[in-house]
């Protein structure tokens, strides 16, 4: 969880909106495939958050839950 975590502060900080949404439906898609060697199930959380930060409403969420959980790490 904690790379979950650090990569979407991450994008948050360095990637624009577009290019954020695009590699979340990226890292989703390769998530469904997570029984191959290199792509994982960790992948479908990580997307989603990635898409959900370009969504005003769910951006609001993701952010006070990405601070929750740092703040605990």
């Amino acid at each position: 969880m904690a790379a979950v975590n650090r990569a979407a502060i991450w994008s948050d900080r360095h990637l624009p909106p577009g290019v954020r949404a695009g590699l979340g439906i990226l890292a989703m898609a390769c998530g469904l495939v997570g029984f191959l060697p290199v792509v994982g199930f960790w992948m479908l959380p990580l997307g989603a958050v990635l898409v959900a930060l370009d969504i005003p409403p769910l951006r609001r969420r993701v952010l006070r839950w990405l601070a929750r959980h740092q703040s605990s790490n």
